[in-house]
């Protein structure tokens, strides 16, 4: 068996499905790809048990067969310029690859003992923009835990209804509700999809302007797109009932540039204290008092902003790293900042380029001003 194929295009496709690739394994073949030769099409997939991935290259070829390959693969196309390279395999278990500058041997598995993908029948299928999607994991991966005994935590879930989409991920210290009302689905729809595999669809679709296909059922989820297929399982179990910490009255209401905001909560969080990295907003007239302090090092600053404040003057407390997060994806030049109590959840909305189509919504739990 032979086939043709250029060093360049098989490395970028190598390097996009290794993502899905776990850096140790127990079975010995997942750190291997699939190669399925049909004629002038290659099929690469990568597996991890839970997610896999594939993706077709044309190549030069009038055979047809299956080897699993070692992700070594990836290390040597490295070290090539771009040239045309000739994968052929032999008797030996081996493959020998040929360039213009000199011929290589590594061992190959067999295919037979790669895991089979997962086929989803008689499940639900619906339509999104791939702009749409690599936005909405955009705007709330960032808040997914990662306790492995609250695992419906780890990952994103979608609500798709015939009022809108929403996809929402929460780790319980933050909370983010990334909205679409212009886009309906016929049929409701609720799932819980991983982080890994929305991290890798990230990657490839934020360049992209392509109709995703996603089918499902009660217990995986195919994104199919161009000429990749992604195929996870989804998180078994009941999402948080997020709704119900949202506060519904926020008497403290902050209108705050963005811009300046995070940059103070940079400066003054490096003085907080490096376990508990609490952040202290005092609000009061039209000002922002930021204060951090480690007593062990006598570490303490205090920064002012300006703003455009209405409501008591209030202190409340939070974890520096949480607050930089959310208004790091916040896009918008100004922050709407509301909140009842310090012992209350506090909400940050942008306060501009917000259409009637899309909405963002975050919550922070606040910390105990010791």
């Amino acid at each position: 068996m032979k086939i043709t194929l250029n060093s360049k295009a098989l490395l970028e496709k190598l390097l996009i499905l290794n993502g899905v690739m776990n850096s140790s394994n127990t079975l010995p073949i997942l750190d291997c790809f699939l190669f399925e030769i049909n004629h002038n099409k290659l099929k690469i997939t990568a597996s991890d048990l839970e997610t896999t991935m594939s993706s077709t290259i044309d190549i030069s070829s009038s055979d047809n067969g299956a080897i699993a390959v070692p992700k070594l693969l990836i290390e040597i196309l490295k070290s090539f310029p771009e040239q045309p390279l000739v994968f052929s395999v032999l008797e030996n278990a081996t493959i020998e690859i040929s360039s213009q500058s000199g011929i290589y041997n590594i061992a190959y598995a067999q295919a037979k003992d790669f895991p089979t993908a997962v086929l989803i029948e008689d499940g639900q299928t619906t339509t999104l923009n791939s702009k749409v999607l690599s936005k909405a994991i955009s705007k709330t991966i960032f808040a997914t835990g990662t306790d492995d005994l609250r695992p419906t935590m780890t990952g994103v879930l979608f609500q798709f209804s015939e009022s809108g989409l929403n996809f929402v991920a929460t780790d319980a210290h933050k909370l983010v509700r990334y909205q679409r009302k212009d886009i309906f689905t016929p049929q409701p729809v609720e799932m819980i999809v991983p982080k890994k595999p929305l991290n890798v669809l990230k990657g490839i679709l934020s360049s992209l302007d392509v109709e995703v296909n996603i089918s499902f059922n009660q217990t995986n989820v195919i994104f199919t797109f161009n000429d990749y297929i992604v195929i996870c399982r989804l998180v078994d179990g009941k999402y948080p009932n997020y709704a119900g910490v949202i506060p519904k009255e926020n008497p403290n209401k902050a209108l705050i540039n963005r811009t300046t905001l995070l940059s103070s909560v940079k400066c003054v969080s490096l003085f907080a204290n490096k376990t508990t990295k609490q952040l202290v907003l005092s609000f009061g007239g039209n000002e922002i008092h930021l204060t951090a302090e480690d007593v062990d090092y006598s570490n303490k600053a205090n920064e002012r902003l300006t703003c455009n404040y209405i409501g008591e003057d209030t202190r409340i407390g939070f974890n520096a790293k949480y607050l930089s997060e959310m208004i790091t994806n916040i896009s918008a030049e100004e922050i709407n900042f509301e909140f009842s109590l310090p012992n209350r959840a506090a909400i940050m909305t942008p306060a501009d380029n917000e259409t009637e189509e899309e909405s963002l919504f975050m919550l922070i739990m606040p910390t105990l001003i010791s």
